[in-house]
C-alpha cells in the first residue's frame, strides 16, 4: 500500500505536464483605434521548483503591442499591477510553486495613433529566476479608424405678418461625428405660393423653389447655420410647408434618417402668419 502511494504522489505533476507554460485567449482578433478588447493569459510552472516573482509577459511582431495599445486595467495579479517592461506588459503574481497555474486578464485600448494592419500577439511566462519559451498566440488585425461622418438637419421658420407676410427659415447643420464634414449641401424646398425674398449662406436655384445652403466644413460636433426668407403676400391662406434634405457631404453619412427636416407654416390672410 505504502508503495502504491508513493506511486500516485509521484504521478501527481504529470497530471499537468501537458499544459503550455503558456496559453492566451482574446475577445476579437480584430479592433479599431479607440475600442477596448481583452487579453486572457494563464501560465503554468513546469519545473520542480519554484519561480521568483513570476509574471505573465505580452508582446508584439512585427509591432511591439505598446505601439498598439495601452493597459486599462489588470486582473487577478498582485498589488504591483500591470507594467511596461520595454516592448512588453507584463502582469506578476509574485512567487509561483512548481506545477502552479495563474491567470491575468489585461484589459487593452487601441491607441488613437495604431497603424493599421495585422500582428501577431506573443507571449511568455518570466521570472526573475527563471524564463519560459516566447509563444505565438492569435493574429490581431487593427482596421482602419472610422471615416463617417453624421449630419443632421434641423429647420426652424418665424412668421411676420403684413403686406408681405414674410417667413424667415433658419436651417442648422450639425456633425455628429466622429470624423470631420466637408462639402455639405442642403437643398431646401419652400412651398408653392411663396415667392423668394432673400438669404444668408443660401443661393436660390434659377426661377425654382429650390434654395442651396452649402457648408464648406464641420468639425466633429459642430454646428452652422444659414438663413432664407420667402414672402406670401397680403393674399397668403393656408399652410405652407418647407423642406430641408442633405444632398451631399464627406465622408459618408452613416444615418440617413436625420437627414431631412421640414417646417410647416400658416397664413389667416398675409396679416397672421404663425409657424
Amino acid at each position: 500500500m505504502a508503495a502504491l502511494a508513493t506511486a500516485f504522489i509521484a504521478m501527481a505533476p504529470a497530471a499537468h505536464a501537458d499544459l503550455p507554460t503558456s496559453s492566451v485567449e482574446v475577445s476579437t482578433t480584430t479592433v479599431l483605434p479607440g475600442q477596448t478588447f481583452t487579453i486572457s493569459e494563464t501560465i503554468h510552472n513546469t519545473q520542480d521548483f519554484t519561480v521568483t516573482f513570476a509574471k505573465a509577459a505580452i508582446y508584439g511582431t512585427p509591432t511591439p503591442i505598446t505601439d498598439i495599445a495601452d493597459v486599462v486595467s489588470c486582473t487577478g495579479v498582485t498589488d504591483l499591477g500591470c507594467f511596461q517592461a520595454g516592448s512588453s506588459y507584463r502582469a506578476p503574481f509574485g512567487d509561483l510553486e512548481a506545477g502552479g497555474t495563474r491567470t491575468a486578464v489585461f484589459t487593452m485600448r487601441v491607441k488613437d495613433t495604431a497603424a493599421p494592419g495585422p500582428f501577431t500577439l506573443q507571449h511568455q511566462f518570466v521570472g526573475d529566476n527563471y524564463a519560459f519559451d516566447t509563444l505565438d498566440g492569435p493574429v490581431i488585425t487593427v482596421g482602419n479608424p472610422v471615416t463617417n461622418a453624421d449630419v443632421k438637419v434641423a429647420l426652424a421658420a418665424v412668421g411676420h405678418g403684413g403686406l408681405s407676410a414674410r417667413i424667415d427659415y433658419t436651417l442648422t447643420v450639425t456633425n455628429a461625428g466622429p470624423s470631420a464634414a466637408s462639402g455639405i449641401r442642403v437643398v431646401a424646398t419652400y412651398a408653392p405660393g411663396l415667392s423668394y425674398a432673400g438669404a444668408t449662406g443660401c443661393a436660390r436655384v434659377g426661377t425654382t423653389r429650390a434654395v442651396n445652403c452649402d457648408f464648406a466644413s464641420l468639425a466633429s460636433g459642430a454646428s452652422a447655420t444659414a438663413k432664407f426668407s420667402v414672402n406670401g403676400g397680403l393674399l397668403a391662406l393656408g399652410s405652407y410647408t418647407t423642406t430641408a434634405v442633405r444632398t451631399a457631404s464627406s465622408p459618408s453619412d452613416p444615418d440617413t434618417a436625420n437627414d431631412s427636416a421640414s417646417k410647416t407654416c400658416s397664413a389667416l390672410t398675409g396679416l397672421i402668419v404663425t409657424c
